[in-house]
């Protein structure tokens, strides 16, 4: 008995109008692709005599991205390390031909038409997040570990880099090392962001027995903050200042050098610094700053790269983490 259309609509699980303008090719009928799929395959195994193979139609692609950095521009310029993220980015968006949109301060009202994706750079609150997800469901976070939420995310390896300086300071038969780390909130002030280098650093340092709370400074990621914080280091502590410190950007180790120039206490001959990002800032002073090289534009890289795939062909959240290198330059001994 030849099979007929009220069989395929039975065994696909569908109704028979259905069948009926998928097998007819009818590119109005709003039905997913997997549904359209699911009749062709029943109807080539029940051998329905009229079957034919549509055309191969081309997978979606990414045509508009806009990349939603959480800093705004002015902080940007301070911040060096977000914008080698967002070049990153911006290079890898030119080998797959996709129009790139730039939003900062996490400001999506600025967005106009349909995008095909979005790479967010910074640390996002729940609430933004759940924004986010209104503009498209193609999403990858960069510096934010947004995988437990489902979402694919790229990051750096803040736990091995610490360790290798902590080590470093170590093997040089240094012992007191002090800590200069950031604290930070979300735009809208929803989410405190711990700084996991202080995480990284308390680890490593009670590895040694040797953490020490009272030589951990709090500030803010910026130039003046490290300026303000090395300087109340250097009141609070007088003669017990450590012989190194940890700092957790360039930026904050520019403005801690400058505070201990001030204090006529030289670097490195009492005082080591070991900086991190090794942004261009890092060789711009003197004495130049020994750094944590971060794979910025890599990272940057890797997210439009995800994007791309997941674009093509969705798939289960992936975590990527990139390792990190020890630039040393004239700030240690």
């Amino acid at each position: 008995m030849a099979t007929t259309l009220k069989d395929i609509a039975h065994a696909a699980g569908v109704s028979l109008t259905t069948v009926s303008r998928v097998l007819n090719y009818d590119q109005s009928l709003s039905v997913g692709a997997a549904t359209r799929k699911r009749i062709f395959a029943v109807a080539e195994e029940l051998n329905y005599a009229k079957i034919r193979h549509p055309k191969v139609q081309s997978e979606p692609k990414l045509r508009k991205i806009a990349i939603v950095q959480w800093y705004s521009e002015a902080r940007e310029q301070d911040d060096l390390y977000y914008m080698a993220i967002r070049l990153g980015i911006e290079q890898r968006s030119q080998h797959h031909q996709l129009e790139v949109t730039r939003i900062f301060q996490n400001n999506i009202t600025q967005l106009t038409g349909e995008i095909d994706g979005v790479i967010a750079v910074g640390k996002f609150s729940a609430d933004q997040v759940s924004e986010l997800q209104t503009l498209t469901d193609n999403l990858v976070f960069v510096d934010d570990d947004q995988f437990a939420a489902g979402f694919d995310s790229v990051l750096t390896d803040f736990a091995q880099s610490v360790r290798q300086v902590v080590d470093f300071f170590w093997q040089q038969q240094v012992q007191d090392i002090g800590l200069i780390y950031g604290t930070e909130t979300t735009t809208d002030g929803q989410r405190q962001i711990a700084d996991p280098r202080q995480q990284a650093f308390a680890a490593a340092m009670t590895a040694h027995q040797a953490y020490r709370p009272e030589l951990c400074f709090a500030s803010d990621f910026t130039n003046q903050g490290g300026y303000q914080t090395m300087k109340q280091a250097i009141a609070d502590l007088g003669d017990q200042l450590p012989h190194a410190f940890f700092i957790a950007n360039d930026p904050m180790a520019t403005g801690a050098l400058k505070a201990l120039q001030e204090a006529q206490i030289a670097v490195p001959g009492s005082v080591s610094i070991f900086s991190f990002n090794d942004t261009a800032l890092a060789k711009y002073v003197y004495p130049e700053l020994s750094s944590v090289r971060v794979a910025t534009h890599l990272m940057g890289a890797t997210a439009v790269d995800l994007l791309a795939a997941r674009a093509q062909n969705p798939q289960v959240p992936q975590r990527v983490e990139l390792g990190t290198e020890l630039i040393f330059r004239a700030s240690t001994k």
